[in-house]
């Protein structure tokens, strides 16, 4: 399973009820340390190598005649060069792959829906103080779209996140390097000290995105949400419950 999502974890303990045998690769060792209190999952540190590497990978499980049975896609819904690195290994290894998919949240009043970054650049934000919750790889596409806000930016702790941050020309007392907390307290305490106006987040679903909603309602901010990309239609989407569901009973193909 590859993972890069807050429901990872708990749906990784389901699946060892289940008696799935897990290999776990997560991103770095922060986001592996959910997983350790698991007994008998193999947790793989690392960014992803590409079609190749994932390809030999499954393979040479394979030819050790311990096969990976398939992969799990539990990776952010907006991560679409993983997404793709999946698809294109396992199909080349002929390894069954199936995706996590977050349940769309409903949208409340004062809500946006953006279909692109470029589309910022048409809203009145002139003086607004606008925080982006959007990750660090368009920190700067997203500064330049707005540039007439006061710009706040929460980022994971990592020397890519503040790269970005001085990419973006942010000043460092409006930055804040911090890991998300499960409740929001991070988040909501941001917007209190630097009397946030309007939030830029990613429309990833789930939980995640339902936090933001709530914080956005009780501080009167505007939520300004970055539309999610549709996944592609060759690997079977499923919600959590439908995953376990289907994996209780899982038959490979053919």
């Amino acid at each position: 399973m590859f993972a890069g999502t807050g429901e990872g974890p708990g749906l990784a303990q389901q699946l060892q009820a289940q008696g799935w045998r897990l290999r776990v690769s997560v991103v770095d060792p922060a986001a592996g340390k959910p997983y350790e209190q698991l007994s008998a999952v193999e947790i793989s540190v690392g960014a992803l190598a590409g079609v190749g590497a994932l390809r030999t990978a499954l393979e040479e499980a394979e030819a050790r005649s311990d096969p990976f049975a398939l992969v799990i896609d539990a990776t952010h819904p907006f991560a679409e060069r993983i997404h793709t690195t999946l698809q294109q290994g396992c199909a080349a290894s002929g390894t069954p792959l199936l995706r996590l998919s977050r349940p769309p949240c409903r949208l409340g009043p004062g809500c946006t829906v953006l279909p692109e970054l470029a589309h910022l650049s048409s809203l009145d934000l002139s003086g607004r103080r606008l925080l982006l919750a959007i990750g660090a790889r368009r920190l700067p596409e997203a500064v330049a779209c707005t540039a007439g806000a006061v710009h706040h930016a929460r980022l994971l702790p990592n020397a890519h996140s503040l790269q970005q941050a001085m990419a973006a020309r942010l000043a460092p007392q409006r930055v804040a390097c911090l890991r998300p907390t499960a409740e929001g307290s991070i988040e909501a305490a941001l917007v209190r000290r630097w009397g946030i106006e309007v939030i830029l987040v990613r429309q990833s679903g789930g939980e995640p995105e339902r936090r933001w909603h709530r914080l956005a309602a009780r501080h009167g901010c505007r939520l300004l949400l970055l539309q999610r990309p549709e996944p592609g239609s060759d690997v079977p989407a499923l919600s959590g419950s439908e995953l376990l569901r289907d994996l209780a009973q899982w038959r490979p193909p053919g």
